[in-house]
C-alpha cells in the first residue's frame, strides 16, 4: 500500500521538513540494509511526502558511507513515484553565486568506492542514464523557485567527488576547465539508483561557497559557510513546498518504465535469492513470464 508519493531527501543544513502535517516515522529495513535515518511521513501542501535526512540527523555519515541503495529502495518501499533531492554543493563559474540554487541537468563521476546499482549477484541490467534527471521534476522545482523568490538556474553539470576532503586548488581548476557549474560529493548515486528503481528524480543544488579555484576563496570563513547553509535550508523548504504543490499527479515521463528492456539476464536464470532481493524492482517484469511457465 502507498504510504508516500513524493519523496524528498534532505542534504548538509536540511535535516526536518517544516510544515508537514499528521507527522508519523517509520523506520525501514531493506534488502541493502538500513536507509541512513528513519522516514518521515507526513502532508505537505495536501501530496502525501516522505522526507528523509541524507546524513542522517545529526549529520552523522559521511557520503562515502550513505547506504544509497537503502535509502532509494527505501523511498520505492513506501511507493515514492518522484524524488526530489536537496543538496549542498560548491559553485564552479562565478555565475553561480552563493544562495544562488541549482537545478542540474548533468552529472559526472568521479568517485571511486560506492555501489552504484541495484544490480549484479546474478542479474545483470542496464538503464538508460543520457538524461539522468527527471525533466518533468526540473521544470517544476525550476518554477518553483520562481514562486518562491528564490534564483533557481536550470540546467549545468554536477561534477560528483568521493570527500570527505573538498578539491585541492589544481582539481577544482581541472573541473572549470571541463565546463563543470557545481561540486558535491552524493548525488550522482542517488539519480542512478533511482532510475534504476522507476522513480523520477531532481536535484535542487544550494550553492553555499565558491570552490577554492576562486580568488577570494580564501576570505570566505565557516562563520559565512554555515550562514549560508542556513539560508539556503530556509529557502530549500520554501522551494520545496511550491514544487510540492504544483507537482502534477500523473507522471508523463518515461522514468517508470526505465527496466523495460534494461534486464539482460534470462529470466529462467536468475538466481532464487537474486529474485528475491530484487522483487520490489522486477516483479512488474518477471510475471509475464512466469504466466507463461
Amino acid at each position: 500500500m502507498q504510504k508516500a508519493e513524493i519523496g524528498i531527501i534532505g542534504g548538509s543544513g536540511l535535516y526536518s521538513m517544516p510544515g508537514l502535517s499528521g507527522v508519523r516515522e517509520i523506520k525501514l529495513e531493506t534488502p541493502f540494509g538500513a536507509p541512513s535515518d528513519a522516514y518521515v511521513l507526513g502532508t505537505l501542501e495536501g501530496r502525501e511526502v516522505a522526507f528523509l535526512a541524507r546524513h542522517g540527523r545529526g549529520h552523522r555519515f559521511l557520503p562515502t558511507e550513505l547506504n544509497f541503495r537503502a535509502n532509494i529502495h527505501g523511498m520505492k518501499q513506501l511507493g515514492v513515484e518522484r524524488i526530489l533531492s536537496v543538496s549542498a554543493v560548491g559553485s564552479l563559474k562565478e555565475e553561480h553565486r552563493p544562495m544562488d540554487f541549482v537545478i542540474p541537468d548533468q552529472f559526472v563521476d568521479r568517485t571511486r568506492q560506492r555501489v552504484s546499482t541495484f544490480f549484479g549477484d546474478g542479474v545483470v541490467a542496464h538503464v538508460a542514464l543520457a538524461d539522468p534527471i527527471c525533466a518533468e521534476i526540473a521544470r517544476v522545482a525550476s518554477a518553483a523557485c520562481m514562486k518562491a523568490g528564490v534564483t533557481g538556474k536550470m540546467g549545468g553539470t554536477y561534477v560528483c567527488i568521493e570527500g570527505p576532503q573538498f578539491s585541492t586548488r589544481a582539481e577544482s581548476n581541472l573541473y572549470r576547465s571541463w565546463g563543470m557549474d557545481v561540486i558535491g560529493m552524493t548525488n550522482l548515486q542517488e539519480a542512478k539508483l533511482a532510475r534504476e528503481a522507476e522513480i523520477c528524480y531532481a536535484t535542487l543544488a544550494m550553492v553555499t561557497d565558491y570552490d577554492c579555484w576562486h580568488p577570494e576563496h580564501d576570505a570566505v570563513t565557516v562563520e559565512q559557510v554555515i550562514s549560508y547553509l542556513t539560508q539556503n535550508a530556509e529557502n530549500a523548504c520554501k522551494v520545496v513546498r511550491c514544487a510540492v504543490a504544483s507537482m502534477p499527479k500523473t507522471r508523463g515521463c518515461k522514468c517508470g518504465s526505465a527496466l523495460q528492456f534494461a534486464i539482460m539476464t534470462d529470466r529462467e536464470r536468475i538466481p532464487a535469492e537474486a529474485r528475491k532481493r530484487l522483487s520490489l524492482l522486477l516483479e512488474k517484469y518477471l510475471k509475464p513470464q512466469e504466466a507463461r511457465a
